[in-house]
């Protein structure tokens, strides 16, 4: 792509930082925070690295934006699950077959955000703190369909959750027999659904 004196004309008016972000989400993604260089994304992105550092200082700056941006966007899915849904157990259901959905899908690699965890072994860093406060997040919307289903002490029962939502993924990406996956899912989240109701009960 052509540039002048180092300045960036996005292609179809999409900004610069969103050039450098999709060029991120794919690459980071697909390959690995670490295997990717600042130098291949600014040419994917067909920038300057001027202009790249000017949107982000340092690679750090980018992982934290591309885990930010992968996290707003798995919030407004769960949410969409919430709104089109008929109550919290059929958006329980919704996100179990999203997670098998999303795992048969073509170049699926697992969850963005376990993925980056792995590369990022300081729980201080940003990188983890802001995949820390997306997990707390998660538990919280999980708890609060537990509570519309009559669940008191949600706790443990968020928590076994959240252990399926991370092995479907790891399953989803290792396992070459997808069938029934789905089923499976829901099947476990129910079981786990039922117990804390039963629980609540005795």
């Amino acid at each position: 792509m052509a540039q002048t004196a180092g300045t960036d004309v996005p292609p179809k008016g999409r900004p610069v930082r969103e050039r450098i972000l999709a060029a991120a989400d794919e690459h980071f993604y697909a390959e690995g925070i670490r295997a990717v260089s600042a130098d291949r994304l600014i040419a994917e992105a067909g920038v300057s690295k001027v202009t790249f550092y000017r949107h982000f200082p340092t690679k750090d700056d980018l992982v934290l934006a591309y885990v930010e941006r992968k996290a707003a966007v798995e919030r407004g899915v769960l949410e969409e699950f919430r709104e089109r849904s008929a109550d919290a157990c059929d958006t329980l259901v919704a996100i179990g077959r999203g997670i098998s959905d999303m795992s048969c899908s073509p170049g699926f690699r697992g969850c963005p955000f376990i993925n980056a965890a792995a590369e990022y072994a300081d729980p201080d860093h940003p990188v983890r703190r802001a995949i820390a406060a997306h997990r707390v997040w998660f538990a919280e919307y999980l708890g609060e369909l537990l509570g519309e289903l009559g669940v008191a002490d949600r706790a443990a029962a968020v928590e076994q959750l959240i252990f399926l939502r991370d092995g479907a993924m790891l399953a989803g990406y290792l396992s070459l027999d997808r069938a029934d996956r789905a089923e499976s899912i829901v099947r476990a989240g129910r079981a786990v659904v039922e117990a804390a109701r039963t629980d609540a009960l005795t």
